[in-house]
């Protein structure tokens, strides 16, 4: 990106040819700006660059002209005033370093990863930062099924930087008729925000496949919410952030959309089939999955911290707990005031 902070932006790159990644660019296309997705497999580049669709992740949206797909990072970033990364969390260090000579220091990188690294609880934008080094970084975050965003369906979410400069280049570059964006200075809340709702989702799609009905999925959501607002404020973030759009509003969307990636695996838990199998067949990555193993692995500094129902669904996942007796378990906890121990 040249030094002029105010110059047009008329070139991005998109990491990342998956669903989230491919409606991002899809935005800054119909904006009239020239976008080059980055493809893990040059077939897939192929295929969805003579389709003018990409009929994996988002079938039946056409791709406009001036939105191509590259499997070659120097080619793709070649140009590119923003960079955004919409690569898995798990495989963004890989990822990553195939750009540490393809993407100059001084052009920005919006995240719009939602996870924690299993070995080492980071954020994408740590990551992002440990592989390519010191430089512009945002995080865009909020109630967006990728599913909608493609079509065009009204959406609103949250960029956030340390720089505010950075947030407003955010804002500016998606902001748009159908997808409102709103900024904030508190970067390390609204990442944690994306990451920890997908956990909260896996038991609300538990309690859906159960059939507890309404009223155990309302409060899964209410409380899942102090939880995630626990782990934050833990960590550094404001309070008040996850009662925002990277919050709350997120969380609702992943908790009850038939979008969701991350409810549909609890759903399908909690009507018996194993994790093994789920992921199997899963051509898409649920990444509350590996942010539940993250919060509870040997690297995580959370233990002091109370999260009931991100550690019933942890044992869930990977010790093979019954989803009913882990339901019994959390209304089985010792009766206590609402309000104590919020954040």
């Amino acid at each position: 990106m040249a030094d002029a902070r105010d110059e047009q932006l008329r070139r991005a790159v998109v990491l990342g040819d998956g669903s989230w990644g491919t409606a991002l660019a899809l935005l800054l296309a119909r904006k009239g700006v020239e976008v080059s997705v980055w493809c893990n497999q040059r077939a897939h580049a192929d295929e969805f660059n003579a389709a003018r669709e990409n009929r994996r992740y988002v079938p039946g949206v056409a791709l406009p002209a001036n939105l191509r797909f590259s499997a070659d990072a120097h080619a793709a970033a070649a140009g590119a005033q923003l960079a955004i990364s919409a690569v898995p969390t798990q495989f963004l260090r890989t990822v990553a370093a195939r750009f540490e000579d393809a993407l100059g220091g001084n052009v920005p990188i919006v995240s719009a990863s939602k996870g924690l690294e299993i070995e080492t609880l980071a954020r994408p934008t740590e990551i992002l930062e440990s592989v390519l080094g010191t430089r512009p970084l945002a995080v865009l975050s909020g109630p967006s099924h990728a599913e909608e965003v493609a079509l065009g369906k009204p959406a609103t979410v949250v960029a956030a930087s340390n720089d505010a400069w950075v947030a407003s280049r955010t804002q500016a570059a998606f902001n748009g008729e159908s997808f409102r964006v709103y900024t904030s200075d508190d970067l390390l809340g609204v990442e944690l925000g994306g990451a920890l709702k997908n956990v909260i989702a896996i038991a609300a799609g538990i309690s859906d496949g159960l059939g507890l009905g309404d009223n155990a999925k309302a409060a899964l959501i209410t409380r899942g919410m102090v939880e995630m607002a626990r782990v934050g404020v833990a960590r550094g973030a404001r309070k008040e952030t996850f009662f925002g759009l990277a919050g709350i509003g997120d969380l609702v969307t992943t908790c009850c959309s038939r979008h969701s990636r991350n409810r549909a695996v609890g759903e399908a838990i909690g009507r018996g089939e194993t994790l093994e199998s789920l992921l199997a067949r899963m051509k898409m990555v649920a990444e509350g999955v590996w942010t539940t193993k993250a919060l509870f692995g040997p690297e995580s500094e959370l233990s002091g911290v109370s999260m009931p129902i991100a550690a019933e669904v942890h044992a869930v996942l990977f010790e093979r707990k019954d989803p009913r007796t882990a339901v019994a378990h959390l209304m089985r906890r010792e009766p206590a005031p609402e309000m104590k121990g919020l954040v």
